[in-house]
């Protein structure tokens, strides 16, 4: 059966707040989760494992939260983006909005990106899939 919208944000909710120990207010759509609920690097992989779980689905490494982009010089070059960086960026995070990062792929920016909205449309994706 598919999910609504709306049950697929609660779970994500649900699941942020468990990870982060944020309020279910803090999480919105469209806080961020480094910047507005303060999530590290390490939460990262916590929040993979608990989404698996609370969806019964499998999140490959790297799928959700894309990895090695920072580290390879075709990709970012002082401090930001290449052109060829946001492409891949971009392919690899179909869920993401880039329409204000894209003004200034700055690499500290980057983290606007993983928006809580952002993790509800990949599991949709995979939901549907």
């Amino acid at each position: 059966m598919a999910m609504s919208d709306a049950e697929v944000f609660e779970k994500v909710q649900e699941t942020l707040v468990e990870a982060l120990g944020v309020d279910d207010d803090e999480v919105t759509p469209e806080a961020t989760l480094t910047g507005d609920l303060g999530a590290e690097s390490i939460d990262f992989l916590d929040i993979v494992f608990r989404l698996e779980k609370a969806f019964d689905i499998k999140i490959p490494r790297g799928e959700l939260f894309p990895e090695n982009i920072l580290n390879n010089p075709e990709f970012a070059q002082d401090g930001k983006l290449t052109d060829k960086g946001l492409a891949e960026l971009k392919q690899r995070m179909p869920h993401a909005d880039f329409s204000d990062f894209e003004q200034d792929p700055d690499i500290n920016k980057m983290g606007e990106l993983f928006k809580v909205q952002t993790i509800v449309n990949y599991i949709k994706t995979k939901l549907a899939a």
